[in-house]
């Protein structure tokens, strides 16, 4: 279950990425290729690539990041313990939500998916900007 719980940037980042890429379905594959870039050897990184190709998916359908014009952003911070993959949209008017009261959906699960493969995930924002992050081990 995803929660709304405000997001910080921890102090003891190691290391951090952020990258911009314009709202459109065909980003979400750009996005991968970012992270793949910046993490190509780590364990977790085809569940890292499957997150942020969601959770870029979700940017694009379901905010006004998919709107002409519209972008969003995604972000890697890489810690000692951890890996935080996050993707920050434009907003809407739904919050972030899994389909799961609906059994015959033919959508709707994939931030079900993103929080079986993250060991966290959380959401937090405003109807103008959310960020969804999913954590990960380091190693």
């Amino acid at each position: 279950m995803l929660l709304a719980i405000p997001q910080s940037r921890p102090s003891s980042a190691q290391m951090y990425w952020q990258r911009a890429f314009p709202g459109r379905p065909d980003q979400a594959r750009q996005a991968r290729s970012f992270l793949r870039a910046l993490l190509p050897a780590h364990p977790s990184l085809d569940d890292m690539l499957l997150v942020v190709d969601e959770l870029a998916a979700n940017a694009v359908q379901h905010t006004r990041s998919g709107e002409d014009g519209g972008v969003f952003e995604v972000g890697v911070l890489v810690e000692a313990e951890r890996v935080v993959v996050s993707v920050t949209d434009q907003g809407g008017p739904k919050v972030p939500a899994d389909g799961a009261s609906d059994e015959l959906a033919e959508s709707g699960r994939g931030l079900i998916l993103v929080a079986a493969l993250a060991d966290r995930c959380r959401w937090s924002g405003t109807d103008r900007s959310r960020t969804v992050t999913a954590a990960f081990p380091a190693s």
